[in-house]
């Protein structure tokens, strides 16, 4: 996780546990002058290859859902954790597809504003503990759909590929 090596670490996304968090806390150094920034995964396709909790919807905004339940332990109960925002790796036929909207990044806007009023009524009067300038972040968009992701309004795209080219394929041990 984070170390020594890796002391100007900005964010850590996909950040999906309970254990994820508090194992992350526990490793940022006391005496680093800024918290570590997350991203909380949420699982926008539904797609059971893909990692992440469940997205929220004005229905399902409380404070028992579990991306809730994370969100407020991380703001309450990890100091050197700040929650950023939320971040998604939406379906691949989503992000190929030439449709007006994608809808993985819908929901992910979506359960952004429903885990705000969360926050919002469970922490009133603390909303510098989590986000930025008063909204939490998101994360969305890859090198094959990162335009898209954009004009949905992300504020961080991660284009690795772009950059780096395909991985290597994982070898079956």
């Amino acid at each position: 996780l984070y170390s020594a090596a890796t002391p100007n670490i900005y964010a850590v996304q996909t950040v999906t546990s309970a254990k994820a968090a508090i194992g992350l806390n526990k490793y940022v150094p006391a005496d680093r002058s800024t918290p570590l920034n997350i991203f909380l995964q949420v699982n926008t396709s539904g797609e059971d290859n893909k990692s992440g909790l469940p997205p929220l919807s004005p229905s399902t905004a409380n404070a028992e859902a579990g991306l809730s339940q994370l969100a407020l332990q991380v703001i309450k109960e990890c100091p050197r954790l700040h929650l950023q925002g939320l971040m998604t790796i939406g379906s691949l036929t989503e992000s190929l597809s030439s449709g007006e909207k994608n809808q993985d990044f819908e929901t992910l806007k979506q359960t952004r504003d429903a885990l705000e009023e969360v926050l919002c009524r469970e922490l009133p009067n603390e909303s510098e503990r989590w986000g930025a300038d008063g909204r939490l972040m998101l994360s969305m968009g890859m090198s094959s759909d990162f335009e898209a992701a954009l004009k949905a309004g992300s504020d961080v795209v991660r284009v690795g590929t772009s950059i780096f080219g395909t991985r290597p394929k994982k070898v079956a041990q």
